[in-house]
């Protein structure tokens, strides 16, 4: 039955983001504005998470959403635990603000999804070119918090098995202290129904905790990032001890 219901959730977001692309693209040659084409895409990536309850009974359960800042003029830098796919639907489903993916510059290639996603004020880097890559993150990163939209990055850059812990990586921080706005730190234990790389999900809960924001000014990038690490980690093992085993245990 997971099986069938992973096919059925595949096929329905293969079916549904081809007429929200071609929104996008028409929207985009019609001289939209980039929030009018934002608000498409998410639109279709809402309708992919409620999907994803309906079909294969994934619920997300959000907690902390009372620490996002209030200020519309106030941007921040998302540091989010990345175990699967699933977030990167949700986050910008949840968030009461535009988002910004720091995202390889792959992904532009694949059909439709590749091409909403070119067609949004994003982030796409050549990870080949690492210094080039983050000077380009650092001045668009910038532009977009200044304007109100905020930086989701995942610090581990990759995917990481449940139970598990990647490197964190210090480019959120350093982006945050160079715009001068803070960190927020998010768990997400959607492992444990979407695994990494798995085709067959399992009907469960993915629990999404909001951590306070991490000011930033007068700190160092690795000290910033520690913190954050840190508050993840903890956060993580308290959501998911069954994935961490014994308390106190090391991943």
């Amino acid at each position: 039955m997971a099986l069938i219901r992973s096919i059925a959730h595949l096929l329905w977001m293969a079916l549904t983001v081809v007429p929200y692309t071609l929104a996008i693209l028409v929207a985009r040659a019609c001289g939209a504005r980039t929030r009018t084409r934002y608000r498409i895409a998410r639109a279709w990536l809402k309708l992919s998470v409620d999907a994803a309850n309906a079909i294969m009974g994934i619920r997300p359960r959000v907690t902390g959403m009372e620490h996002l800042p209030q200020d519309p003029r106030q941007g921040v830098v998302l540091l989010v635990k990345h175990q699967s796919t699933y977030e990167t639907f949700l986050m910008p489903a949840i968030m009461p603000r535009p988002l910004a993916y720091v995202f390889k510059k792959e992904l532009l290639h694949i059909p439709f999804f590749g091409w909403s996603i070119g067609s949004l004020d994003m982030i796409h880097i050549d990870r080949s070119q690492r210094a080039r890559a983050f000077v380009k993150v650092l001045q668009q990163g910038r532009a977009l918090l200044a304007q109100g939209t905020w930086v989701i990055m995942f610090p581990e850059g990759t995917r990481i098995e449940r139970g598990q812990k990647g490197e964190y990586k210090s480019g959120g921080s350093r982006l945050a202290i160079e715009a001068g706005v803070p960190v927020v730190p998010i768990a997400v234990t959607s492992a444990k129904v979407w695994p990494r790389k798995a085709f067959v999900k399992r009907p469960g809960t993915v629990d999404v905790s909001i951590g306070r924001p991490i000011p930033s000014a007068g700190r160092k990038p690795d000290e910033l990032m520690a913190e954050a690490e840190a508050w993840i980690e903890a956060e993580m093992r308290r959501l998911d001890p069954e994935a961490y085993g014994a308390p106190g245990a090391q991943p």
